[in-house]
């Protein structure tokens, strides 16, 4: 896959949105995770579903991923299509959102590879499931499920960082709250959490980062010293033996996190992908071209392997 990076007017318009709503950013980031883990970096996340079943993005799991920032990369899509012809993946272009998202909330910059293709098929339920470890895992969970793709506990609380920015639904942590508190939850911060999650049923929302939640940078790894992470899955990284110890490199090394985390996602986002000529590069990123009654004129393969970010 040939690196290449996003052209400035693209980049100008993420700015935009997140001008608006820095929220956005997270929104993003976590699209490109759950696209990744789940069969590969192949864009199926972003199918609607078929009268053979339910889409990857009705599973429970994808439930809570923002419906905004399915538009988002629907929009970047129709831009890049416009002005270079159908060369370029919904899956480059949501690896792609990710990166910028981090690089526009203050993390660092990277070069991606790119050319993956974008998937025929989507995940069922189960293996959607199956694939993404839920916020109430312990370390051991997390460890064991990402072990099976290859990611080293370096890796994994590395990624867990991307929790720097973006918020978490009371339902994914109120198990630390009701009927009794977690001993690992600083008492301050739980009583916090309490009014603004009052029942363990809560639709309410709140950060991830409660000391910098819209600046990506290494304070998740301070939150949790303090006791003060939300999710169990972020809390024991810290309470765990295993990676105890990378938590505290990384939130007294900024400059380590970013390194690290920059060697994880590049090696989250060549999770499983479809290159030359498996799969397609879709026409609108929620539908098959096979399902497509607007479909734009084909590229052929040498057009759409050659066509770079660099050319937008």
């Amino acid at each position: 896959m040939a690196s290449t990076s996003l052209s400035y007017s693209k980049r100008r318009r993420l700015r935009d949105v997140f001008r608006q709503d820095i929220g956005q950013a997270a929104g993003l980031l976590r699209l490109h995770f759950h696209d990744c883990f789940v069969q590969g970096c192949d864009g199926s996340v972003l199918l609607d579903g078929s009268a053979s079943g339910p889409s990857e993005k009705d599973a429970p799991p994808n439930l809570t991923l923002r419906q905004q920032a399915f538009r988002i990369i629907e929009d970047l899509r129709r831009r890049v299509h416009r002005d270079c012809g159908r060369v370029v993946s919904c899956a480059d272009i949501t690896a792609i959102a990710a990166r910028d998202s981090v690089f526009l909330s203050g993390g660092p910059h990277f070069d991606l590879p790119l050319g993956r293709r974008d998937g025929l098929n989507f995940a069922t339920t189960n293996e959607t499931l199956a694939n993404l470890p839920p916020p109430s895992f312990n370390t051991s969970g997390i460890l064991t499920s990402l072990a099976t793709k290859n990611f080293t506990p370096t890796d994994v609380v590395a990624l867990s960082g991307g929790h720097t920015i973006g918020i978490g639904h009371c339902t994914s942590f109120t198990d630390r709250l009701y009927p009794n508190q977690d001993s690992s939850m600083d008492k301050t911060f739980a009583n916090n959490l309490k009014k603004t999650c009052p029942t363990s049923n809560s639709t309410n929302t709140t950060v991830l980062d409660i000391r910098s939640p819209n600046k990506f940078d290494n304070k998740y790894y301070v939150d949790l010293m303090n006791r003060q992470g939300l999710f169990t899955s972020d809390q024991d990284l810290y309470t765990d033996k295993r990676t105890r110890g990378i938590v505290t490199s990384f939130a007294i090394n900024e400059s380590l996190f970013f390194k690290e985390f920059v060697n994880s996602m590049v090696k989250m986002g060549q999770l499983n992908v479809l290159t030359g000529t498996q799969g397609e590069v879709r026409a609108n990123c929620s539908v098959r071209n096979s399902a497509n009654y607007n479909l734009l004129p084909s590229s052929s393969v040498g057009e759409e392997t050659q066509g770079t970010w660099s050319e937008i």
